[in-house]
């Protein structure tokens, strides 16, 4: 439970940080417009290509995994034997 309040509270901390950020871009966007877009931009590029680089390098570095070697063998499970369901209706 201790847990739980620590949480909830990052979690409004991250809330009123986000409203914050959008109400500060907002207000960026009306007296500076170009510099605003330009500067959202270059971090947009940049992160996506941070992103892609990131995992770039973690495939060209990473180990191929073992080969699975000994595969124990799979029996099929034994089922009791039902009858099988009569499907045509009797009269009587």
């Amino acid at each position: 439970m201790r847990f739980m309040a620590n949480d909830r509270a990052i979690g409004g901390a991250i809330f009123g940080g986000s409203v914050i950020g959008i109400i500060v871009y907002i207000l960026l966007m009306f007296y500076w417009p170009l510099i605003v877009l330009e500067i959202t931009a270059i971090l947009a590029v940049f992160i996506l290509l941070a992103i892609l680089a990131w995992i770039g390098y973690t495939m060209a570095t990473t180990r191929p995994p073992e080969p699975i070697t000994d595969i124990p063998e799979m029996t099929p499970e034994k089922t009791p034997d039902k009858p099988a369901a009569d499907t045509t209706m009797k009269k009587e």
